[in-house]
């Protein structure tokens, strides 16, 4: 389904600021993985996600994505069949807009229908059917202007904006980590539920040791730009988070040196 070969890129290149964002990255998803992604800041994770989409064109290697060459294709063109989701909850939406705007906006993007501010009768039913599964009482609030929900309330829409149509890939980046805890549990469940019953090929940055063996199938490590471990199967299922930390080490001869992945470990 997504096979990235051999991605590097380097960004200020002969300057004081040169940094090597990625470097020769190859990586393998089948259809319908979930994998996850951990990593201190500066690993890579989220630059990773941008030469996928698009956001800039890789020095060297190439992208695939249901056996056709994406390697820098704009990411309007991208969007059309990746969802992304960020950490920030005000991204992903258009806060002056309605709640079934917003929807609309992001079903015509699938090419099911042309997008319009007249949202049609048919396509209200089937928001108000999907927003239901989210127990937040925003089936009722169709009209409701986007900016006037909480942070959770947006996230929750984004996701669902983000797979209304079955996206070929979908790429979370750390979509819950400006939620609180119980927030956090409810997006994270429907993430599950929607990427199940869709069979949705994921990539899930977070920085919680935890969610990133318990959800999806598979968990890699990235450091400085490197894919450093990725496992699966029985050696996944037996793996803990204090265990997932001493192979980080062995692996890299160092200890992980950023507060907020220690924390996550051990939550």
């Amino acid at each position: 389904m997504l096979t990235l070969n051999n991605i590097s890129k380097t960004f200020f290149k002969n300057t004081v600021n040169e940094k090597k964002a990625l470097d020769n990255i190859n990586l393998h998803l089948n259809d319908g993985d979930f994998v996850s992604i951990l990593g201190t800041n500066g690993a890579g994770k989220s630059t990773l996600f941008n030469a996928i989409c698009g956001t800039f064109l890789p020095d060297v290697g190439n992208v695939f994505l249901g056996g056709k060459m994406i390697t820098g294709l704009d990411e309007h063109k991208t969007a059309k069949f990746i969802g992304r989701m960020f950490q920030d909850p005000l991204k992903g939406t258009a806060p002056n807009m309605t709640i079934e705007e917003n929807l609309s906006l992001a079903y015509s993007k699938g090419g099911r229908t042309a997008f319009s501010l007249g949202v049609r009768k048919k396509d209200k039913v089937f928001f108000k059917e999907i927003l239901s599964a989210l127990n937040l009482g925003l089936e009722d609030r169709l009209k409701t202007k986007v900016g006037l929900l909480s942070g959770g309330q947006r996230q929750a829409l984004t996701l669902l904006m983000a797979t209304i149509t079955t996206p070929k890939l979908l790429l979370l980046d750390e979509h819950t980590a400006a939620l609180d805890p119980a927030t956090a549990k409810k997006v994270l469940k429907l993430t599950q539920d929607i990427v199940s019953k869709d069979k949705i090929t994921t990539l899930m940055i977070t920085h919680n040791i935890a969610n990133a063996l318990s959800l999806g199938n598979r968990t890699i490590m990235m450091d400085n730009g490197k894919i450093v471990l990725d496992i699966s199967g029985g050696e996944r299922a037996d793996m803990t988070a204090e265990g997932l930390l001493k192979l980080y080490s062995l692996k890299n001869n160092k200890q992980l040196d950023n507060d907020r992945i220690l924390f996550s470990a051990v939550k």
